[in-house]
This record gives C-alpha cells, structure tokens and sequence, in this order.
C-alpha cells in the first residue's frame, strides 16, 4: 500500500505549477465512513455498521499531497459502490466535503441507462407524429461538476431523456452547491 501511495503522488506532483488537481480513482479512499449508505460503506454485510470499503493507498497518497501543500485537490472522484445498496436497503451518499473542503463524489449510477416509460416519452413532445409504441428512448445519468478558480461550485446528478434525436433534461439533483 504505501508502494502505491507514493506512486499516485509521484503522478499528481506531475501538475504545472498553479493548476489544481482533480484525482479519479476506481474506489474512494478510507476515512469517509463505515456505515452501510455511506459514500465508500459495505453495504453487502450485515454485521455491525459494515465496514469501510475505500481505498487505504488512495487515502494515504491524499494525505501526502495535502500536508506537504503539494498540490491543490478540490475534487476526488471515484465509482465502484453504487448509489443503489444492496438489498434493497435504500441509497447511498454520494458526496463528501472533507474538513479541508474537498469534495468526495461517487458517480456510480447504476443502471446509469435506463428505458424511458409511456409517460416520459409523451411529456418530451406532444406533438409527435409517432405513436408511444414506435418511439423508443431512453433516460441516461450523468454527473455534472461545476468548477470556478480551482473551487468545486456546484454538483449535480441529472437524468437525460433522449428520444431519436431530441435531448431533455428530465430531472437535476443537486447534490453540493457553494454559496
């Protein structure tokens, strides 16, 4: 582990000076909860809180970084835990601020495509000439990151309809905003 700490910092001290980092990994790092809906939680044991599923490399690497001021990390970005648990026991968080104002964003939707119902469809052009049944569409999840001098500024899950060649946002969940 700390073989690979050191080789993920050697990597971001690769950033020109005066630019910030944004690091994407597989899984998030240790340290941001150990309860079954939290951002890097086990929510496939039933045992106590479950357990912290991060990554202690990544973590540690962060860690380097941020008390020598290497570099500038205002986002960390990772995947692998969905948002929906296992068992159907909810959702999970998706997003940290760390104490130093670092933000932690999970962006594993999954399914992230998903068939768009009768109802979607007919809400994104009344006017069609094609019946619900010959129209076939789909609502796609994205995760949007908004970013202004090196801060994170807004965080928004949105879902995307997309029916032959029309586009429609269908909903946003904004997930951070700084004020």
């Amino acid at each position: 582990m700390d073989e690979s700490a050191k080789r993920i910092q050697k990597a971001a001290l690769g950033t020109p000076e005066n630019h910030f980092l944004i690091l994407l990994a597989h899984n998030g790092p240790t340290g941001l909860g150990s309860g079954l809906n939290d951002i890097c939680g086990k929510d496939w044991e039933f045992k106590g809180d479950g357990g912290d599923h991060g990554d202690p490399d990544l973590a540690c690497a962060i860690s380097l970084l941020k008390e020598n001021n290497e570099v500038s990390i205002p986002l960390v970005v990772f995947g692998h835990m969905h948002k929906e648990l296992a068992h159907g026991n909810g959702f999970r968080k998706m997003i940290v601020v760390g104490a130093d104002n670092t933000i932690y964003l999970n962006g594993a939707i999954v399914p992230r495509v998903k068939s768009l119902d009768d109802g979607n469809k007919r809400s994104l052009d009344n006017e069609s000439p094609l019946s619900s049944l010959e129209i076939k569409g789909t609502a796609r999840a994205f995760t949007l990151v908004e970013l202004s001098e090196g801060r994170v500024t807004k965080v928004a899950e949105s879902w995307v309809a997309v029916v032959e060649d029309r586009t429609t946002l269908i909903e946003e969940y904004v997930l951070f905003e700084r004020n």
